[in-house]
């Protein structure tokens, strides 16, 4: 496979890869960073774990080095290039691979997101700086302030597309693409590709490249895939067993649910784990706080949910649980794409109701793979039951009155697969007046 060396990049970014001990590139970065480089709009779809955020960083930093310069004037350092991602944490680690690839080029980047005061972000953005990471809402808070302006943006990435459509930031995203300069290059990244996503990748690229190195139904062969089937009533006490006999391995467990999540953070936490959880009803600074703790192994066990999970990047992580399995089957993918990184081995388990048994059946059918299914250890004096088969639940024990603990409602996911009919306009790019904001405190 082609070194990083042949790909005709500038060796001031070489020596920033060298420095992180790369030699070859990744397959999507080896398909990526040539098309970019010559300019081309790209939709990307990768694996996580993949090298992606590389894969658009190394050539992006590329094409901006004309405008590297050490002037104080911020006037000489306008944004060139904007990254949106869906989340803080997901937002703070491209950041950092920009910073860290860019460490020898001269151009300044810098991130902004919500949750937090907006004083040394203003501050940041007034002196100036050549790569821009945002979360869209943030974003939007910054233009309305005019504490900056796009109208110089030369590269355009939307990250994590599909992420950003389930969290419901395609309108604010429309209003950002509206004040980009109509001659750009656009890079938009997704994991998969529903109607919606190839409806705004229609409106956004220009006779894009496409870039798919992982059909969206694979997983990372080196992550081993087990299921156990028990009664609902003893799924605590498996994943408690099941964690004591991993030793001290760290595990990161998916819930469906906010409330979820945080009471197993809880149960898990009285039963002697040192467990935390993350989810949308958490503030940015609790969230980003509980992955730190987790990333530096003060936490075995973090608990989280589809929405607050995506993006996190953990390196050498040994194990997952689907404590509950997800509605959407892709988002399994998603889940167990957290653990086998980059050639690393690692355990994907999920523990499965008899309520859960169609929703593992339509796993298996993505997967076009049967899950093992595990033995029951002993749980205790009374021993494992075996679960009991029957209907499955698309909403398990959920109020039917209220699902608004759902990170995901499930009532919005048939329309969220269905293709929608009708082509709306085009995005407008250009120069356009912002519509007023109505303030917001927490904004992603």
């Amino acid at each position: 496979m082609t070194n990083f060396d042949a790909l005709g990049l500038n060796p001031a970014i070489l020596r920033a890869v060298a420095e992180r001990g790369y030699v070859t590139p990744t397959p999507i970065q080896a398909k990526a960073i040539p098309a970019i480089l010559a300019g081309k709009d790209i939709m990307g779809g990768a694996q996580t774990g993949t090298g992606k955020t590389a894969g658009f960083t190394l050539p992006m930093l590329q094409r901006l080095l004309a405008h590297a310069n050490t002037s104080p004037s911020p006037a000489r350092h306008p944004v060139r290039a904007l990254i949106l991602t869906p989340t803080r944490e997901l937002a703070i680690q491209v950041e950092e691979s920009v910073r860290d690839y860019g460490k020898h080029t001269g151009l300044r980047a810098t991130v902004v997101y919500g949750g937090v005061a907006m004083d040394a972000q203003e501050a940041a953005l007034r002196a100036g700086v050549e790569l821009l990471v945002a979360t869209p809402g943030r974003l939007l808070d910054h233009l309305q302030q005019k504490t900056l302006n796009l109208n110089q943006v030369e590269i355009f990435v939307l990250d994590e597309a599909d992420r950003m459509l389930d969290m419901g930031f395609i309108p604010d995203i429309k209003r950002i693409i509206a004040l980009l300069p109509a001659k750009r290059q656009n890079l938009l990244f997704s994991a998969t590709f529903s109607p919606e996503i190839k409806k705004l990748a229609d409106q956004l690229l220009n006779q894009p490249e496409l870039i798919e190195v992982a059909r969206r139904n694979t997983a990372a062969e080196t992550v081993t895939q087990l299921a156990y089937v028990c009664r609902a009533d003893d799924k605590r006490a498996l994943l408690e067993r099941l964690l004591r006999d991993r030793g001290e391995e760290q595990a990161l467990v998916f819930m469906r649910t906010k409330q979820g999540a945080g009471r197993l953070a809880r149960q898990l936490e009285k039963s002697g784990f040192e467990a935390s959880a993350i989810h949308g009803d958490k503030s940015q600074l609790a969230r980003l706080e509980a992955l730190d703790a987790f990333k530096d192994g003060k936490i075995r066990v973090l608990v989280a949910t589809d929405v607050a999970a995506r993006g996190l990047d953990i390196e050498e992580l040994p194990l997952v649980f689907n404590f509950e399995l997800p509605y959407v089957p892709e988002d399994y993918i998603h889940r167990i794409g957290r653990t086998g990184r980059a050639g690393a081995s690692g355990v994907a388990i999920s523990i499965v109701g008899p309520d859960e048994e169609r929703l593992l059946l339509e796993i298996e059918r993505l997967l076009k793979r049967n899950l093992p299914r595990e033995p029951l250890p002993e749980l205790g004096s009374a021993g494992p039951r075996a679960a009991r088969s029957g209907a499955a639940s698309w909403v398990g024990n959920a109020p039917a009155r209220d699902k608004s603990h759902f990170d995901r409602n499930p009532d919005q996911i048939p329309m969220a697969r269905a293709s929608t009919s009708g082509r709306s306009s085009a995005l407008v790019a250009g120069a356009v007046e912002l519509p007023p904001l109505a303030p917001r405190r927490q904004r992603q």
